[in-house]
Formats: structure tokens, C-alpha cells, sequence
């Protein structure tokens, strides 16, 4: 598998979403948590590709939306979490549980990582992680649904994959993220020099994704919270937090209030 030539490509959607499309080289493609069908629809047609596979991280309708429509074009498998807000079009998907897009010769590994949501899962293989609304670029998502522990532990699966993964998020989050960041650890150098250049790119009208993994364990406070700093700069908040899952739920309760 190593030898597959996997493009992917962002489809904008909506304010700030990406829907992520994947080729292989053939006219078989898939989609990643396809919010809206009408800008996937046009990109299929245009590049005149066959939709036969859906990826789904989480039920939230500016991610999962789409599929209803595309299913009236499409014939696709649609892969997503075992959830009973997604409707019975979606095969249920956990972890340890590998998924075959066989007609574009491509297999992802699923990683339950619930905190966002409480089914979100992630889809890692080739390379590449789809992270969905769990990991962003130099940030996390909200706590809808789960607690700091759970996003904690989600942060450490990722953190277990090779570091030069490409992060492949739900959202431009990643220039707001790094101003907040920056409040947390203002002398990182890492950090710094990623928020210069997710600035430089979006005053370009860019896209920063996808994001490299060994970056985001370098410089995203959320993968770091038990580092010295981290830590340090969340008991200005909060003195009796110690823990990894209480500094990352104080550092989250910042964002969320910033």
C-alpha cells in the first residue's frame, strides 16, 4: 500500500469547513465528512469522478449534512460512529476496526476518540489522519459531549501515531488557534514560528492544513498539557490543577471564554 499515489484535496463548505476528497488515480473517490453535497457534487463533476465511499467522524450536521443528497447521486458506502443520530445508510464503525476502500486500494485504521462528541471517531492510515472535530491544527475541539479526560486520552492515541501523520482537521481553525496558543506559551519557538506562517498564509487566502503531527506535539498546548509550561500557565487560571486532564480542562474553559 505503500506505493498508492492518495491526492487529497480540501472542498470549502460553508463558513470555514473542509470536506476532504480522496483519489487514488482512477475515477473511485471518497469524501471525508462531507457537510454540504452541492460543493462536492460540483467537484465530482468537474473532475469526473464516481463517489463510492463516505468517511464520517462525528453525527454534527455541517459534517455528516450532505449525505443524504449524495446518496440520491451516488451509490457510496458511507462509514461514520456507532451513533443513533446518524440515520441506518451508515455502516458503524469502532475502534480496532479497519475499513476497506477497496476499489481505491486504501484501508484506514478507526480510533474512538469521544470528547467532541460522544461516538467521535478518527480515520489514520497512509500516512494521514482525519481527525474530524477532535485534533485541529494547534487546537482541539469543544467539549460537547465528553470531558477533559476523554479528549486527554484522545490526544494521547494521537500522539502514539508517527509524527510526520498529516492531520487532516474539520475546520480553518488554525490562526485563531495559534493566537491562543501563543496566550498559553508565549516563548515557544516552535509555536511561534507556526503562528508567522499560518498568518502569512491566510493573508495569502491559503488553506494551513493539513497539519503535521510532530508540529502539533511541539507547539499545540492541547497535546501538551503535561508540560512544565502548559501546567504552569493553566494555575494561573485554576492552582489546584495538576493533572493532565485538569490543565487540559482549564486550558479548554480559556478558549472557550476567550
Amino acid at each position: 500500500m505503500n506505493d498508492i499515489n492518495l491526492q487529497i484535496t480540501a472542498i470549502p463548505a460553508f463558513q470555514d469547513n473542509y470536506i476532504w476528497l480522496l483519489e487514488t488515480g482512477g475515477d473511485a473517490c471518497a469524501v471525508v465528512d462531507p457537510g454540504d453535497a452541492g460543493p462536492v457534487l460540483e467537484s465530482l463533476q468537474a473532475r469526473d469522478l464516481q463517489l463510492r465511499y463516505i468517511l464520517l467522524t462525528h453525527h454534527h450536521w455541517d459534517h455528516a449534512g450532505g449525505v443524504p443528497d449524495l446518496l440520491d447521486h451516488y451509490p457510496a458506502t458511507v462509514f461514520g460512529p456507532v451513533d443513533d443520530r446518524l440515520d441506518d445508510w451508515c455502516m458503524p464503525c469502532r475502534e480496532g476496526d479497519r475499513i476497506d476502500l477497496d476499489e481505491m486500494a486504501l484501508q484506514f485504521r478507526v480510533l474512538d476518540v469521544p470528547a467532541h462528541t460522544r461516538s467521535h471517531i478518527a480515520f489514520f492510515g497512509h500516512g494521514v489522519l482525519f481527525s474530524g472535530d477532535t485534533l485541529f491544527s494547534m487546537g482541539c475541539g469543544r467539549l460537547f459531549e465528553g470531558t477533559p479526560q476523554q479528549m486527554l486520552e484522545a490526544m494521547d492515541k494521537f500522539s502514539a501515531l508517527p509524527p510526520d501523520t498529516k492531520v487532516y482537521c474539520g475546520h480553518e481553525y488554525t490562526e485563531s488557534n495559534c493566537r491562543f496558543a501563543l496566550q498559553v506559551e508565549p516563548e515557544n519557538p516552535v509555536l511561534r514560528d507556526k503562528a508567522r506562517r499560518v498568518a502569512e498564509a491566510r493573508r495569502q487566502h491559503r488553506i494551513t492544513l493539513p497539519g503535521v503531527l510532530g508540529e502539533e506535539l511541539d507547539a499545540n498546548p492541547f497535546m501538551r498539557s503535561r508540560e512544565p509550561e502548559v501546567i504552569s500557565a493553566a494555575q494561573t487560571r485554576e492552582p489546584a490543577a495538576r493533572s493532565g486532564a485538569e490543565v487540559l480542562g482549564v486550558i479548554r474553559a480559556w478558549k472557550d471564554a476567550s
